[in-house]
């Protein structure tokens, strides 16, 4: 199990990390065998004081919730590389519903998440990608990410006012916080990504094919 740093408020926690270079903790896929191979669907579903960010029919015959954190890899190479392919072939045709849930590994991803959280809701996930888009840029450069933050933000319409009013909302904070203790301590959720269908962990790396072959048969299923 990763042992979490605890969060600290988003403009403090990024002057602490200028020119701090980001380590994540993520174990390996085949590393990923603890916490339950299946949880509860009516309990992952229960609504939370932070709105799920979500696409497709809410009356979709499956849903696939991830875990994520924005100073993830993993988490990048999946948004860039898998997600598109998969929505059109499940999401955008209405046969599933993703859910994107915030994981923050460290307080850089949780200030990216608060960033994304404080635009309105149907720009929150393609901000979210365009962050994952440019994640190198301003999650492993070297000194401090705030101008770089900063300058994608500001394509969403943040003034710098609004950007510090951001990452100073201790409530938000809070929220997204209490959303990745659930995700531990609920669901057993110990790294990023982490996809849960139906319930059900998806326990091979995110590939369209590794979708495929669990979502084939659910569609099937009567």
């Amino acid at each position: 199990m990763i042992t979490f740093k605890k969060i600290i408020p988003g403009l403090l926690a990024l002057a602490a990390l200028a020119g701090v270079a980001i380590v994540t903790a993520e174990p390996s896929f085949a590393q990923r065998k603890d916490g339950p191979a299946e949880v509860s669907v009516e309990e992952l579903m229960k609504p939370t004081d932070l709105p799920d960010l979500a696409v497709g029919p809410a009356d979709a015959k499956i849903t696939i919730v991830e875990y994520a954190s924005m100073t993830c890899p993993h988490c990048a190479h999946f948004t860039n590389d898998v997600f598109e392919p998969l929505k059109k072939k499940y999401i955008d045709t209405g046969k599933v519903r993703y859910i994107f849930r915030d994981f923050p590994l460290d307080n850089l991803a949780a200030a990216v998440s608060m960033l994304a959280r404080c635009v309105e809701p149907e720009k929150a996930l393609p901000m979210i990608e365009t962050f994952y888009s440019k994640q190198q840029d301003w999650a492993f450069a070297e000194g401090s990410p705030v101008p770089k933050l900063f300058d994608i933000a500001k394509q969403a319409g943040f003034t710098q006012e609004s950007f510090d009013k951001c990452l100073t909302n201790q409530k938000l904070l809070d929220q997204i916080t209490a959303e990745r203790t659930r995700a531990s301590e609920t669901f057993g959720v110990n790294a990023t990504p982490t996809f849960f269908i139906n319930g059900k962990k998806l326990q091979d790396a995110p590939t369209l094919e590794a979708f495929d072959k669990v979502l084939g048969p659910l569609l099937s299923a009567k």
